[in-house]
């Protein structure tokens, strides 16, 4: 199939984009890398009247460090964070979560925001950087917002993104000094993950997040476990314990989910310098 006639507009900045979405009347979508909308509009699952282009805004390629926080772009690609092409993302987490997304071909077009606004349950910014505590820059014709990552996400491809806002920028702790792990199950390398868990502690003594994903819909907090690693004097967890922690999280899911999630969460963990205890 082929997708259905649209027009197609180059935005020349941000607020044309914004301007263009709001005139559309939610007719219209945004197309950056395209590797998620591309097949969406060949399988006519989307048939917008109208592509507003950001291709050509440089402006939402950019990171900036801004204090203990990097500011990245929403137009970003996977490869460009997963080859540290700018000096402020070389050792960051987020080169180990991007080298790991779909494949290289992918890589070099899908892009940050456009991974964030699709929502893919199994995608993996979404979890990352949920447990990371991503805040995201909006923008739309009213003017320009941030709220956190958390929350975001509503269900399976759904976003409170209004009809005439976009993704700009996404905000993201520096974790000079913190803590971190992700882990994914996939059944061959490039393949969305079945199941997947992401760990952050940003700084010495800050609140864990640990987060599991590739679920039915947003990444699920597990807050009650994480507190228990902030304890002071806490002990590895056993791997029981964390069994436990998921299946109670997610009770509608079958013993194999559980499984699955709670040796992501193990190995998770262990990248970040805390193993689980086999018992």
């Amino acid at each position: 199939m082929k997708a259905a006639v649209f027009d197609h507009q180059r935005a020349e900045d941000v607020a044309q984009a914004a301007r263009a979405l709001a005139e559309a009347g939610g007719r219209a979508k945004l197309i950056a890398g395209g590797q998620s909308l591309g097949p969406m509009l060949n399988l006519r699952l989307s048939r917008p009247q109208l592509l507003v282009d950001l291709s050509d805004l440089a402006a939402l390629a950019s990171v900036e460090r801004q204090g203990q926080e990097l500011v990245l772009g929403a137009r970003l690609t996977h490869a460009a964070i997963e080859d540290g092409r700018h000096p402020a993302l070389v050792g960051h987490p987020m080169q180990q979560v991007a080298a790991g997304i779909a494949y290289r071909a992918i890589r070099n077009k899908g892009t940050l925001g456009g991974s964030l606004a699709h929502a893919d349950p199994a995608a993996d910014w979404v979890v990352a950087l949920v447990a990371m505590g991503a805040v995201l820059r909006l923008q739309s014709p009213r003017g320009e917002r941030e709220r956190p990552l958390e929350g975001f996400m509503q269900a399976a491809y759904t976003t409170e993104l209004a009809e005439d806002e976009l993704i700009t920028a996404v905000r993201v702790p520096d974790m000079t000094d913190g803590r971190w792990g992700y882990y994914k199950f996939c059944r061959k390398p490039g393949e969305f993950a079945d199941a997947s868990a992401a760990v952050c502690q940003v700084a010495p003594g800050a609140p864990w997040r640990l987060a599991l994903g590739a679920l039915d819909g947003p990444p699920l907090l597990l807050p009650a476990l994480a507190q228990e690693l902030g304890e002071p004097g806490a002990a590895p967890l056993a791997q029981s314990r964390l069994r436990l922690a998921v299946a109670a999280a997610l009770p509608e899911h079958d013993p194999i989910d559980h499984q699955l999630h709670a040796v992501c969460l193990a190995r998770a963990l262990e990248q970040a310098g805390w193993p689980a205890r086999a018992a």
